[in-house]
């Protein structure tokens, strides 16, 4: 898993390197917190909208065909990340999550796909808020790592929620496929 992690946060390092080079025209407008924001806007499009894709009869799929036995279905990947960016973004806050988070699984009273799709929208306006706040001179400073591995940075908790997201997305890509949905972000323009 920590190997997995590290190398998931380079990925995600080179992307956002590529992305900041890519940004506004007026580079001296470019922060650390626009380069994550924006960064995070990408995943957001692409995550919300595969969550919209899946029919809510649906919600309850998981693959059985296979190596998948126990794992989560739509519905529980959904809720899965959302959970995992309102932890992600207290700790970049250095507070509490403002909602029940039902540790990283999110809670079990939300089970409609409406109730998810508003727990996962605002799971990510919490993380842009938290994103917005890391500057030059905070990015690299030690904050409490919300899942108990000693200490963390804003810059490292940043990336792990885009790299999560998209972990999970491409899970979700999966479960799509299988139902003969194409993802919003593989369809032609």
């Amino acid at each position: 898993m920590k190997k997995t992690a590290v190398v998931l946060m380079l990925l995600l390092m080179c992307s956002l390197a590529l992305s900041a080079q890519q940004g506004t025209a007026d580079s001296s407008k470019r922060t650390p917190a626009s380069v994550l924001d924006r960064g995070l806007s990408q995943v957001e499009q692409e995550f919300v909208g595969a969550a919209d894709a899946m029919p809510e009869n649906q919600y309850a799929y998981a693959p059985t065909q296979g190596e998948f036995k126990g794992v989560r279905t739509f519905a529980q990947q959904v809720k899965h990340v959302a959970a995992v960016n309102y932890l992600v973004a207290a700790s970049i806050l250095g507070e509490k999550p403002p909602v029940d988070t039902g540790s990283e699984n999110g809670p079990d009273a939300v089970k409609s796909k409406a109730d998810i799709s508003k727990f996962l929208k605002d799971s990510f306006a919490y993380a842009h808020k938290a994103v917005g706040t890391i500057t030059d001179a905070n990015l690299v400073e030690s904050i409490k790592n919300p899942f108990g591995e000693g200490q963390a940075t804003r810059l490292g908790m940043a990336t792990l929620i885009i790299g999560h997201c998209f972990d999970h997305y491409g899970q979700m890509v999966e479960y799509l496929r299988s139902n003969n949905i194409v993802p919003p972000a593989s369809r032609g323009q």
